[in-house]
């Protein structure tokens, strides 16, 4: 006999106070710390209790009592199960009071170092419609709201449970995807592209991929528009058969023919158990193999495989502030580790003797390679390769030493090789650009034997989300 599931704890009227990490809020409950999704400080909500450790727990809102003052309507309909934006019932203002909040937390709290007075966060001028790439994935059984599952089971109800969507995975789910109607984060372009793709894949039975087993045709598709007004679609099939190809091919050129306006048509057929494509050739169908960015009088060329900034508008303004933090002169060398396509390379070349930039992706050096021979600039040098091998003393030796560092990591940040061998070089600055202030907060503190930090910037990079980005100056003591 299977034991009854016990019922989940409901906690009435219980106050939520403060924001917290991964863009849930907080509540507490006599010692205990509650992270919630989907509510704002000021909010009087009754909670279930999902998950329970010593010193925290997880909850949902199962009932708001009262609304707080602050709170706005989302305007996304896929708020509270998308997890995109969550932050939308939020106003801009406190977004950006908030994360100028984290920057101050995570440099006080984690790197416990001398701080100047941190400058007020740059906002983004644009809220929506900013992000120049997404990308959507298929499945043969799309997840289901709440509200969903309860009109199929109406006793008037003629609709299967099992509908296919194109969509975000869910939170945590590699295998659950919402199905997406509309999103704010692109151009509308890109809304009508999607919904035209599934609305055809439907009416002529193209299969969905199934995310558990791999079986099906249609795997993931991702949409760049960039501010030149080029767009870029690539999508992935799981191409086994001549028949599978036949109704691939099908779906190909009715993109082709609904949107004349993409510049760059890309499919790449992947067979694997993911859906990471690095590995795997891309196929031109119409147009370009690349799109082009444009920034000041400088062009940047964006292949299929290559990383650049999401949000190109606020992108510029990261680039021009670290610039100017960087206090160049003529007569310098910079590195600019990792440099991806090389855009803060170039954005930065008149003004020294020369940058070596170095990356991880080898895609991505070539393009900076192509995009410095696209501006003229001829002071320059790319490397590929991990950053904790490729930087070290021989390679210094070899390429001069820095007298500027400008360092834009991933979320992990830098590795402690990677810091010591910048100790090991001095430079008289560092640049430090990082989407995860706890980790930069963490890298400040080993610097901080030989550097003070003169000057912090936030940047909001991400409207309606929790990350932001911060822009960091360290001078040599």
């Amino acid at each position: 006999m299977s034991r009854k599931r016990r019922e989940k704890p409901v906690i009435e009227n219980v106050t939520i106070t403060d924001v917290g990490a991964e863009g849930k809020s907080i509540a507490r409950i006599d010692d205990l710390v509650v992270f919630v999704p989907f509510v704002v400080p000021g909010d009087i909500v009754d909670l279930k209790i999902l998950k329970k450790k010593r010193n925290y727990a997880e909850a949902v809102a199962v009932n708001i009592r009262k609304y707080s003052p602050v709170r706005e309507v989302p305007f996304c309909e896929h708020f509270g199960v998308c997890g995109g934006c969550k932050w939308q019932n939020l106003p801009y203002e406190e977004q950006l009071r908030y994360k100028q909040k984290q920057v101050a937390d995570s440099l006080t709290r984690i790197a416990k170092v001398e701080l100047p007075q941190i400058s007020p966060i740059i906002a983004s001028k644009e809220t929506v419609r900013y992000r120049n790439k997404l990308e959507y994935s298929f499945s043969n059984m799309r997840w289901l709201t709440s509200e969903e599952l309860a009109a199929l089971d109406s006793p008037d109800n003629d609709r299967p449970r099992k509908q296919p969507g194109l969509g975000f995975h869910i939170a945590g789910a590699f295998d659950k995807v919402l199905h997406i109607n509309s999103c704010w984060l692109q151009d509308e372009i890109s809304d009508s592209i999607r919904n035209s793709i599934f609305k055809y894949a439907i009416d002529n039975d193209l299969p969905f991929i199934n995310l558990r087993s791999f079986e099906g045709l249609l795997r993931d598709m991702m949409v760049r528009v960039v501010t030149t007004g080029q767009i870029m679609v690539l999508v992935q099939a799981n191409i086994e058969t001549q028949a599978d190809e036949e109704m691939f091919m099908g779906l190909m050129r009715h993109i082709s023919d609904s949107f004349p306006q993409i510049t760059s048509l890309l499919y790449v057929i992947n067979n694997k158990r993911n859906n990471t494509f690095d590995d795997l050739d891309v196929h031109l169908f119409r147009g370009e193999s690349c799109i082009y960015e444009r920034m000041e009088d400088l062009m940047f060329k964006i292949g299929p495989k290559s990383f650049f900034q999401t949000n190109s508008r606020q992108a510029y303004r990261l680039y021009r502030l670290v610039r100017e933090l960087a206090q160049l002169s003529s007569d310098e060398i910079v590195y600019d580790l990792y440099t991806g396509t090389g855009t803060i390379a170039q954005f930065i070349a008149s003004r020294v003797k020369k940058v070596i930039g170095i990356e991880y992706i080898p895609e991505a050096i070539d393009d900076a390679r192509e995009n410095a021979l696209l501006n003229g600039i001829e002071n320059t040098e790319f490397f590929a390769g991990d950053m904790r091998y490729v930087l070290n003393a021989e390679f210094i030796a070899e390429h001069g030493t820095p007298d500027v560092v400008i360092t834009d990591p991933p979320r992990v940040g830098m590795h402690k090789d990677v810091v010591n061998t910048i100790l090991a070089a001095a430079p008289e600055r560092i640049v430090y650009v990082s989407c995860n202030p706890a980790t930069q907060a963490r890298d400040v503190a080993l610097l901080d034997r030989d550097y003070r930090v003169s000057a912090v910037q936030p940047i909001d990079m991400f409207p309606h989300t929790q990350h932001v980005e911060v822009v960091t100056l360290l001078v040599r003591r």
